[in-house]
């Protein structure tokens, strides 16, 4: 990925997370949780084996005998 977010959001000064304050907490574990994903290196390459075979293609054509 090619994206850098800054440390504090997307908008820079004015931070980026419009979030009712009770998810604030939730939302820090997850970006927390991400970094951790994203420093593993078997993480990283299943990650981008469905980048590669899944997101945006279309399904792969699978026979269905009783549809052809």
């Amino acid at each position: 990925m090619n994206e850098q977010r800054q440390s504090d959001g997307w908008f820079g000064e004015f931070g980026g997370r419009y979030v009712p304050e009770t998810l604030v907490a939730a939302l820090d574990q997850l970006d927390e949780a991400w970094a951790d994903a994203r420093s593993d290196p078997d993480f990283e390459r299943g990650f981008r084996d469905l980048l590669r075979h899944y997101v945006g293609r279309a399904t792969p054509l699978t026979y269905a005998p009783r549809l052809t």
